[in-house]
């Protein structure tokens, strides 16, 4: 089968070949067929090594399939069926799981570093991104990683929802917990930043400021959602003029950067709610003062995968979709096949493009 290789951090081209093979199915595992992928900004993290994962390695984590074969004791799913790929399988016996974080379970996430799913080039071993690798045609996970979703859901569309629809809209209704008439900020218009701003418009807030330094993206905010859209450089003119200079109840910081969580902690007010939802670095560092944090009094929340518990959350976005309150072909920017990944990861890198859909047949 195809798939799209990584062989080491920092390599200019993805290895797409053709002579992938997966390891049995075992108990409690599930094959799927991939349909549709993302092409995520979490996935060229991998490519770059801002988020370590072992290699060689197949990324991909964003997607939506039909299953082929399920292992012994599978009774979530059979063949046939449509799933979306849930990229922190929760084990349900970890103290995670028992206190009702089922998104912060990292039973299945470290066995991915040693139990490779792929072979190729013979018995070659290879790893998926976190134990998915979505940029492959087929894919071995457990049960709690396949979970199904109604068969009139297009694949593109339950794709979206695997990661950057559930880490978004998530990160509003579940972290912050934004209630109507709230006014929110949002630092980054990507693909999850306008999750964001979608999840704020569905919880009813009545100002929603979008803030990205590429204005080319600001009419595509508000198109989804926001209500006024602005530069970081414009940020404090706006603060003045949507909160009579006191700040929003809620900023989202939704690019992984130590400055993009400083201008969050800007836009929001004494007493507000800080919520990080990128993914960043361990070597960039928030370059927050003890005094700051005791004496404006915000609360600094970060949000793993929107505190999903995606057995609730995909069928609750599946449902927003279908009732037309998540706009979900908007997000769409291109779709392409797997052959074309390497022209998107470099896309992806020049930060224009929201989310590009890979396709399979």
């Amino acid at each position: 089968m195809r798939g799209a290789l990584l062989h080491a951090v920092g390599d200019e081209k993805l290895d797409i070949r053709d002579d992938f093979t997966l390891t049995p199915v075992g108990p409690g595992d599930v094959r799927v067929r991939i349909k549709a992928t993302g092409v995520c900004h979490s996935d060229l993290s991998v490519l770059t090594g801002v988020l370590p994962m072992p290699l060689p390695i197949i990324p991909g984590h964003e997607g939506a399939g039909e299953v082929v074969e399920v292992g012994d004791g599978v009774t979530s799913v059979q063949p046939g069926d449509h799933v979306i790929i849930n990229w922190t399988p929760a084990c349900g016996d970890c103290p995670s799981c028992v206190g009702g974080q089922p998104n912060l379970c990292m039973t299945y996430m470290m066995k991915s570093f040693t139990e490779p799913r792929f072979l190729f080039a013979g018995e070659t071993p290879a790893f998926g991104m976190a134990g998915c690798g979505t940029w492959a045609e087929e894919i071995i996970v457990p049960w709690q990683g396949a979970i199904k979703v109604d068969p009139d859901v297009p694949y593109e569309a339950a794709a979206l929802i695997g990661c950057g629809i559930t880490t978004g809209v998530g990160a509003v209704l579940n972290t912050a917990k934004v209630r109507p008439g709230a006014t929110v900020a949002v630092v980054g218009c990507g693909g999850v930043g306008l999750s964001v701003i979608q999840g704020a418009r569905i919880s009813g807030a009545t100002t929603i400021l979008a803030i990205d330094p590429l204005e080319s993206k600001h009419a595509l905010a508000k198109k989804v959602g926001a209500t006024h859209a602005c530069t970081p450089d414009q940020l404090m003119d706006a603060i003045g003029t949507l909160t009579g200079g006191q700040g929003f109840d809620h900023g989202f910081e939704v690019v992984g950067k130590s400055a993009a969580i400083m201008t969050a902690w800007q836009a929001t007010r004494r007493g507000g709610d800080v919520i990080v939802v990128g993914a960043g670095a361990m070597d960039d560092v928030v370059p927050l003062s003890a005094f700051n944090l005791l004496f404006e009094g915000k609360n600094l929340l970060s949000s793993l995968y929107g505190d999903a518990d995606v057995r609730r959350d995909f069928p609750r976005f599946v449902n927003l979709y279908k009732a037309g309150k998540l706009d979900l072909d908007s997000m769409i920017s291109s779709r392409i096949r797997i052959g074309d990944l390497n022209d998107a990861v470099d896309a992806l890198r020049g930060g224009e493009v929201l989310r590009q859909i890979v396709l399979f047949d």
